[in-house]
């Protein structure tokens, strides 16, 4: 493969990849939009223990993180593995 045939294909990747990361995205701010109370001007008011937990797993580097928390970021991870497995793999 010549170097413009890989960028091609990073290209490609970096599209199917983004997709996933959008759908991951989207799904969490379902979510995250769903734990709240929303008012008539469009703003939401989030349960203040939600935040704290949030807030406590942002300040957290993944060694520190739960088994439950890194089960679910692995979870997350296991989405991309399939495009990225094709990728390597390469045309059949």
């Amino acid at each position: 493969m010549n170097l413009e045939q890989t960028e091609l294909t990073l290209d490609a990747l970096v599209e199917r990849l983004a997709a996933i990361e959008h759908e991951r995205w989207s799904h969490w701010q379902r979510h995250l939009h769903d734990q709240g109370q929303r008012h008539p001007d469009g703003s939401i008011t989030l349960p203040a223990d939600l935040v704290a937990r949030w807030e406590q797993q942002i300040a957290t580097d993944y060694a520190g993180l739960s088994p439950e928390e890194k089960e679910s970021d692995r979870v997350q991870v296991r989405r991309y593995l399939p495009i990225i497995l094709s990728a390597v793999k390469g045309p059949a």
